[in-house]
């Protein structure tokens, strides 16, 4: 009997970050796996070429998407597992109207997006940045420094989370020791679910009033563009600690750099608009506001997507639901 045909589409480079040798070997035990062959993600030429046999495909980031002619020259497909943040560039209305199955193994990517969350919480409420500078400068306790960034705990803080999907459910997850008493606000979190979870949902702006912390995990579209603006950066409170891991897009970014230069409330900015930020930018020089670049999600050792993706394929080709389907319906709440 033939076996059935994966394609990796992902490039040669990126293996040991993206998939474990069991995965690997996962994947070879179900199907003939061929593989893209450059060393970076496929082109559109080389998935018309790749995807010809393929029952199924797995996509990360830099594959091209799957357009209308892509998907006409893959007959065979019937499945595409995606490995990264969001499906939305990689997918197309051929890949809908074939009903090819499409999942995602962002669920893995959203633990270590919370995770790092997590920790920015923390050594925002014990103010390790500014403190820490302050003694290196050859401060202590007895100064104003001290008053202005008081050390706190985040125990029984008040935690605001801009977006419930799967990062703001997973820092809901591991705030549970913490006694925190944590706020959403999310237009799709509907009253039984915010009571499961044990949360409380609130308007924007009451959440930016009444938090100690607020993160924001929500998807960047037209409805949340530059939606953490002026009014609402105005309502945080003195002290209060502003996390972004989701996207700049979600901030008017000048209105911050406006409300930072009060020096009312500190920042750690994961992703900015533009990314980077501009070699003049404030937010490179502000006292107030650390800057990343973009590493709050796996970086080295992503080999959770990898294991999921693998065990996505062997249950399409065994005839088994998927574990993190992706339907057109979910589109409007993905990132």
């Amino acid at each position: 009997m033939t076996r059935p045909v994966v394609a990796v589409a992902i490039g040669r480079s990126h293996y040991r970050r993206m998939f474990s040798p069991e995965a690997l070997a996962d994947l070879e035990a179900v199907a003939e796996v061929v593989h893209h062959s450059g060393d970076e993600p496929a082109s559109k030429p080389d998935l018309l070429g790749l995807l010809t046999e393929a029952r199924a495909c797995i996509t990360s980031w830099g594959t091209a998407p799957l357009d209308a002619e892509v998907v006409a020259a893959a007959g065979r497909l019937g499945h595409l597992a995606h490995m990264g943040g969001s499906v939305k560039r990689f997918v197309s209305a051929a890949v809908w109207e074939r009903r090819i199955r499409v999942t995602s193994a962002s669920v893995t990517l959203a633990r270590d997006v919370a995770e790092t969350t997590l920790g920015l919480m923390i050594v925002g409420r014990k103010r390790i940045w500014p403190l820490g500078r302050h003694v290196r400068d050859g401060g202590w306790r007895d100064s104003p420094v001290w008053d202005r960034w008081d050390a706190r705990e985040l125990a029984r803080a008040t935690v605001g989370l801009i977006g419930a999907g799967r990062v703001g459910r997973s820092v809901i997850g591991l705030l549970a020791g913490f006694e925190a008493d944590i706020l959403v606000f999310d237009p799709y979190l509907t009253d039984e679910e915010a009571g499961q979870l044990g949360v409380q949902k609130t308007g924007l702006h009451e959440l930016a009033e009444r938090s100690d912390v607020v993160s924001i995990h929500c998807p960047y579209n037209e409805r949340t563009h530059r939606m953490i603006d002026a009014g609402v950066l105005g309502r945080l409170r003195d002290g209060a600690v502003l996390i972004n891991t989701a996207r700049g897009g979600v901030i008017d970014e000048a209105a911050l750099i406006e409300e930072l230069q009060t020096g009312r409330i500190f920042a750690f900015l994961d992703v900015t608009d533009p990314e980077p930020p501009a070699p003049d930018s404030p937010l490179r020089r502000l006292d107030n506001v650390v800057v990343t670049p973009h590493i709050a999600g796996c970086i080295e050792n992503c080999h959770r997507m990898g294991e999921l993706a693998a065990e996505e394929v062997r249950r399409y080709l065994a005839g088994e639901p998927a574990i993190n389907e992706v339907t057109p319906d979910m589109l409007d709440r993905i990132a």
